[in-house]
């Protein structure tokens, strides 16, 4: 008779795989210091943040993970939104990253920790227009800031990371302020839990997931964001 397997069953399971297999994802993640600069966690309304560190598939996987992220949605950034379409974006052609949208609540986790976990598991910001086996500026390592407290922690955060000497060789993140953000289409949504056993999710995305919880168990939710 066979098993029925929950998704959090096989996430489970291709999370001990990851470990069984090269891990490309894995050798370039850094425990980054925390910022020096950062908003104070406080009560008040739920924030939103916009990162592009690669593929989105495995930077939604990272976010949905932390305590106080609400939800997490791959998309695009950077371009019209007449184009902000998977296939058109391919191109590299248009000006979108492909991005993912960080709605958290202040009170509970504040956008330098967020800056933290992603250039420590979610992306490495030293590949210029590229991440791991996917190139072109569609890829890039960006961040979309929403207002001007959101740049200065963010500037602030790289220019720490590089006066440590954190990441080397440079650091390449931009920043590309308050551009719109566009949702993805529907089966990018919770891509690695709906397939984590798929050969590019383990390889690529899981051991960033298994970073995340070994680097921040502090921060690591058992249940992901909706």
């Amino acid at each position: 008779m066979k098993t029925k397997l929950t998704a959090a069953a096989l996430v489970a399971a291709a999370l001990s795989l990851s470990a069984l297999v090269p891990v490309a994802a894995a050798e370039r993640m850094v425990l980054a210091p925390a910022p020096a600069i950062d908003a104070p966690l406080a009560k008040g309304p739920l924030a939103k943040a916009v990162f592009a560190g690669g593929c989105f598939w495995g930077v939604e996987a990272v976010f949905e993970r932390v305590k106080g992220v609400k939800s997490a949605v791959s998309g695009y950034a950077g371009g019209a939104k007449a184009t902000a379409i998977y296939e058109i974006t391919g191109t590299g052609m248009t000006g979108h990253a492909e991005a993912v949208e960080v709605t958290y609540d202040p009170a509970v986790v504040s956008y330098g920790t967020l800056l933290r976990i992603f250039f420590s598991v979610a992306h490495d910001p030293t590949q210029l227009n590229r991440q791991g086996p996917d190139s072109g500026s569609q890829y890039r390592s960006a961040l979309f800031t929403r207002d001007a407290e959101q740049e200065r922690i963010a500037r602030a955060y790289v220019a720490q990371l590089e006066k440590a000497g954190t990441w080397k060789p440079k650091i390449v993140t931009t920043f590309e302020g308050p551009k719109p953000f566009y949702a993805g289409e529907g089966y990018h949504q919770n891509y690695l839990r709906a397939h984590p056993t798929q050969p590019y999710i383990v390889y690529n995305d899981i051991p960033k997931v298994e970073g995340f919880r070994r680097l921040f168990p502090q921060l690591w939710s058992e249940k992901p964001a909706a």
